[in-house]
Formats: structure tokens, sequence, C-alpha cells
């Protein structure tokens, strides 16, 4: 009887049928590398959601502030003045600045809010009020 012999060598038949250890090691590497990233973007997420809570917090503060003030229908004294306007439990800081407007019956109302010990503005809210009382100007 006649064998039949290969004309493969023995040492490439063996490997033909899988993955070597540097291929497996690459692809795991790529797939580290899409986890790392993609675990990163989350943060990044969650982070900005936190800020845009904080922000709707501070604007439902000075919109709070500014719709005290007109519903007092008092005539706001120039000047600045501050004062604390927590909501929910994020301590806020409303800071109101009254100036005058070209016109004698009208003043710019601006409220800022901002949370104590931070640098800048969390929300900023400007008005116009009208003099509604009986006064002299």
């Amino acid at each position: 009887m006649r064998t039949v012999r290969s004309t493969r060598p023995a040492h490439i038949a063996s490997r033909a049928g899988g993955f070597t250890m540097i291929e497996v090691l690459v692809a795991l590497a790529i797939i580290a590398v899409a986890l790392a990233a993609s675990l990163r973007a989350v943060g990044m997420l969650a982070n900005d959601e936190a800020d845009l809570h904080r922000r709707l917090l501070a604007g439902w503060s000075a919109d709070n502030a500014l719709t005290q003030l007109h519903l007092s229908r008092e005539w706001p004294d120039l000047g600045t003045q501050s004062f604390d306007c927590p909501q929910g439990n994020l301590p806020l800081t409303c800071t109101e600045r009254v100036s005058a407007t070209p016109n004698p019956i009208f003043r710019r109302v601006e409220v800022s809010v901002t949370t104590p010990g931070h640098a800048g503005n969390l929300a900023q809210l400007v008005t116009v009020v009208a003099n509604e009382s009986n006064r002299a100007l």
C-alpha cells in the first residue's frame, strides 16, 4: 500500500488552527484602551450632570429672588446686597445689584447666584422693576 505524504511541514500544520499569544495580547490591549476611553467618557458625563443640576438649582434661587421682589411691590434701593438663598441641599449665595435706568420710573435689578467659596456665577438673571408706589421720585 502506498502512504500519502503531506507536503506541509509538521510545525506549520499545527499552528494553522489558532491564534498566537502576541495576537491575543494585542487584541486585549485594544479592548483595554477602548474600555478606558469609555469609562472616562462616562465619568465626564456624570460630572457634567452634577454641574447642570447645580446650575438648575441656582437658576431657581435667582428666579425666586426676583419673584419675591416683584410680589413685594416695593421700590428697591440702589446698591448691592448679598443674602443666602439655598436650594435643596445646595448652599447658595445671591447677590442683588440694583441700578438706575435712563427712565427714572424703572430700576434694573440683577441677581447673581454663586456657591460659597467658589468663583464664578452659577446663574444670573436680570429684570426691570417699575415704581408702583405712590412715593415721589
